[in-house]
């Protein structure tokens, strides 16, 4: 397969554009504004309106089966600390997650197969906003992404630090984990630190309750179970010589099972209610909108093997592999249509800065290898008819 040195020239410009130009979850007006021209440009249907900032492409090719192929646009609060000719020009957002590159190839991949054109059926191509902790997908699903633009299955890339350019992975199941938040709020009795006993003290309960929550997965859950529980924020007091009245405690938690899910849930809804009473204060829990398991379905997750094998050959593609304790809103998606998620290998002579870091830079040479594996996909899966056969 080859790739025009104008089309590669194209991706590149586009993915050190957005890179330069990062707009956060539902602020993505300028990235959705190129994407939709571009689009248009290749002779494609646009749609706009989806969860604020979407943009939908279709491509219609003939009789044959309906297809998605997703990629996200949003940037991360982050303040850039590389030196790229293309650094971020907007302080404290940067593409730390490489969504700069997913957008930039799946454009590079719609124009290319308006141009060749060597499938048969429809090919939606799906640019989300705000994958970022701000459930991009869930709304667009909400809004009747499936209603308005039914498919057979739907799909989706990630850039993957750790594996080797020229690699890919991907599970007939969980690929990635829950995404579940939580607010606690301890609510107690104010007084003069020096006479702790005239009051009730959040700050003890809060200190006691974070080490309680550990226990879940080292001691209420079995060994085979995958869960985390982080608290990772705390809030509360102003003066340094008084028991403050409330203190609030923020966290996540990660689940690699749906019933380990709930069971993790439940419990530490049961801390929070039980724990603090002998210390004559009360807790309660708001659980935040999260993602579920970002688990493959069976037939698109063997679509993608497939297709992976005949490009970079069985030895560097990789099956039931390790799933990762991040999460992944594309499981939104996958909760309403049959799909599949998989990792591109990023790592050249280099080794890449890890996703989320602030000298994250989206490895370029992943563009032409991310471009033909999404239209090699499309042509597996929406096979052209031989035409070449003789009637009887």
């Amino acid at each position: 397969m080859t790739l025009s040195p104008a089309l590669l020239e194209d991706a590149l410009r586009w993915r050190h554009q957005f890179h330069q130009e990062p707009e956060l979850g539902y602020q993505e007006h300028k990235t959705s504004d190129i994407v939709a021209q571009q689009l248009e440009v290749a002779g494609l249907r646009v749609f706009r309106g989806l969860a604020g900032t979407a943009v939908i492409g279709t491509l219609e090719n003939g009789p044959g089966p309906v297809i998605g192929l997703r990629a996200d646009m949003d940037a991360l609060p982050i303040t850039e600390k590389g030196d790229v000719p293309w650094r971020s020009s907007q302080p404290g957002v940067m593409h730390a997650c490489g969504h700069d590159g997913h957008t930039a190839i799946l454009l590079a991949a719609a124009r290319q197969l308006a141009a060749t054109r060597q499938f048969s059926g429809t090919v939606h191509f799906i640019f989300q906003p705000a994958e970022e902790n701000l459930g991009g997908a869930r709304k667009m699903v909400e809004e009747g992404l499936f209603q308005r633009f039914p498919m057979d299955a739907v799909y989706a890339m990630h850039n993957w630090p750790g594996m080797p350019l020229g690699t890919l992975a991907v599970n007939p199941g969980a690929m990635m984990a829950s995404l579940d938040s939580f607010e606690i709020t301890l609510n107690g009795k104010s007084c003069h630190a020096a006479m702790p006993e005239s009051g009730a003290d959040p700050m003890v309960v809060a200190a006691e309750l974070i080490l309680a929550l550990q226990t879940i997965p080292s001691r209420r859950l079995s060994p085979l179970a995958s869960a985390v529980v982080s608290v990772t924020q705390i809030h509360g007091g102003e003066a340094i010589n008084v028991i403050p009245e409330q203190i609030v405690l923020r966290g996540t938690v990660r689940c690699l099972q749906t019933d380990v899910r709930d069971r993790v849930r439940s419990l530490i809804g049961n801390f929070v209610s039980t724990l603090p009473k002998p210390f004559g204060v009360c807790g309660k829990i708001e659980w935040l909108p999260g993602y579920p398991v970002t688990a493959n379905h069976a037939g698109p997750a063997e679509q993608v093997r497939t297709v992976a094998r005949d490009m970079f050959g069985a030895e560097s593609v990789k099956w039931q592999v390790n799933p990762s304790m991040a999460s992944e809103d594309f499981a939104c998606m996958m909760e309403a249509c049959p799909g599949a998620y998989f990792w591109l290998g990023a790592d050249g002579e280099t080794p890449s800065a890890p996703l989320h870091n602030a000298r994250y830079d989206f490895n370029d040479d992943l563009i032409p290898l991310g471009i033909e594996f999404w239209q090699t996909l499309v042509e597996k899966a929406l096979p052209k008819a031989d035409v070449s056969s003789p009637r009887r």
